[in-house]
């Protein structure tokens, strides 16, 4: 297995030179290892077409994994070919049995629901999630806005390398901007208190550390919703300040959702859904909320037609009210 292990050093080295989440990281990592075990620890550079068809469907008959979990062992498989062996296997027709796929329609709260879950929410908390449903973002979108992001003086909220890794610029709610300006002003007291103590940097992307040694010093890089301690990078092992933990802020909507008395499954993606819904509702175009939500194609967006047309399915009464 020690040529798998070199193999697995060079893939992990790879999506880091892309700079990749640590997430994808892992999952492509433990997607890759679980392809060589499958098929005996051979080495993926003489396995091809067939294995990779036998992978996949073994995936969706056997484990009965989600088209998502499906697709994403998939785009591992796709990395491990393209960017390390060299190999463009988008080009082999695979013909694995895929794994169902159903069309769910998003849940979406209305107004008064998420006004109910904001209520149940404390401190920057509540501020997070008033942002990611004022402006309809996704929870990784706004966790990695830095102080720099926001302009007070255009109204504007920036999103960089988002997930479709299109920029864009969202309006800055107008109810928000006394509450980020303080938010701000509390990183900024935080930072000045990291440098005291020896510590002050934050993780850069795409090499501008590199490029700007003292940048990740800077507060205009420092996380906008920083965590309340600083922490060993897992990467680096440098000690600095990341922004609040996905999980954390997880916990705090499912908790806020409890406190509500909400029946719905309410996820962070949820308000991103009620954001697209509501903006639908009040008359604005498919294409303004296509570009404002950051999609691709206008096709990813479309799904929110079909969500207000099963609402306003709400006017049409059961016949047994009639009785």
């Amino acid at each position: 297995m020690k040529k798998d292990k070199r193999l697995l050093d060079l893939v992990r080295d790879k999506i880091r030179f892309k700079h990749y989440s640590l997430s994808t990281e892992k999952n492509y990592l433990l997607w890759i290892k679980h392809y060589i075990l499958f098929h005996g620890k051979r080495h993926p550079k003489d396995m091809g077409k067939e294995e990779i068809e036998e992978f996949l469907t073994f995936l969706a008959i056997k484990k009965r994994v989600s088209p998502a979990t499906q697709n994403q062992a998939f785009a591992a498989l796709l990395f491990l070919y393209r960017e390390i062996l060299g190999v463009d296997i988008s080009e082999w027709n695979i013909q694995a049995l895929r794994a169902k796929e159903r069309k769910h329609i998003p849940v979406v709260l209305t107004k008064e629901e998420v006004r109910s879950v904001l209520e149940n929410l404390n401190g920057v908390y509540k501020l997070i999630v008033t942002l990611m449903y004022g402006c309809g973002l996704r929870m990784s979108e706004v966790l990695n806005i830095r102080v720099k992001d926001i302009d007070f003086g255009y109204e504007k909220v920036y999103i960089w390398d988002s997930k479709s890794m299109k920029d864009r610029t969202l309006p800055l709610p107008q109810s928000l901007k006394e509450e980020l300006t303080a938010q701000v002003k509390k990183v900024e007291a935080l930072h000045a208190k990291d440098i005291k103590d020896g510590y002050g940097s934050v993780y850069l992307p795409y090499a501008i550390d590199r490029k700007f040694p003292k940048a990740k010093y800077e507060t205009k890089w420092q996380y906008i919703f920083p965590m309340n301690k600083v922490s060993r990078d897992p990467r680096s092992g440098i000690v600095r300040r990341h922004h609040i933990l996905e999980k954390t802020l997880g916990r705090n909507i499912s908790q806020a959702t409890k406190r509500a008395n909400l029946t719905k499954r309410v996820t962070s993606h949820t308000f991103r859904h009620s954001y697209a819904t509501h903006l639908l509702q009040n008359g604005i175009d498919i294409r303004s909320i296509q570009e404002l939500l950051g999609h691709k194609s206008v096709e990813t967006t479309m799904i929110y037609t079909h969500v207000v047309k099963e609402l306003s399915r709400q006017e049409v009464k059961s016949p047994l009210d009639f009785i």
